[in-house]
């Protein structure tokens, strides 16, 4: 009987400790910078410059410059860039100082998250997004925030103009 309460007792522990990924999905991005939304949404988006998604896919990188995306709490962020696909973000990188304080308040909205060795990062996933964290630098930590449906749009836009070439023999 001993026995059943302590599996019952590390199940409740280890399940309040897993990744809430419904906390995640509603987020859907970083503060009010939602993915998959146009670009001319995000005040103080700025082009910064055309660039190839894993050498295949054309997309366009902005930086962003607006007091509302300055901290995460009392922790600055140095840099928010956005890219985007047809217009539409599909990447979030927010380059913030280090301080354990936002990997712990991250640990308390989104739960554990999965430590991924090759990478030397943690990531976090739900259905349509990830966030990955990892060191950037010395001072610095680098959130990554990725549209699932905006990268599976590249890919089959990809499939399209295969098939346009296709049928143009």
């Amino acid at each position: 009987m001993h026995f059943l309460r302590l599996i019952i007792l590390i199940g409740i522990s280890i399940s309040a400790r897993a990744q809430d990924t419904t906390a995640l999905a509603q987020h859907n991005g970083f503060k009010s910078i939602k993915l998959g939304t146009p670009i001319d949404s995000v005040k103080g988006a700025s082009f910064k410059k055309d660039i190839k998604e894993k050498n295949q896919f054309p997309t366009k990188l902005y930086v962003v410059d607006n007091p509302e995306y300055k901290n995460i709490g009392e922790v600055k962020v140095k840099k928010l860039e956005l890219k985007t696909y047809k217009d539409l973000i599909y990447e979030i990188n927010v380059t913030t100082e280090k301080d354990t304080r936002l990997m712990k308040g991250m640990v308390k909205t989104f739960g554990e998250p999965k430590y991924i060795i090759p990478s030397d990062s943690y990531n976090w996933l739900a259905h349509n997004l990830s966030l990955t964290f990892k060191n950037h630098s010395k001072k610095e930590i680098l959130l990554t925030y990725r549209s699932y449906p905006m990268l599976k749009m590249m890919l089959v836009d990809k499939g399209k103009k295969v098939d346009d070439i296709a049928d143009d023999f």
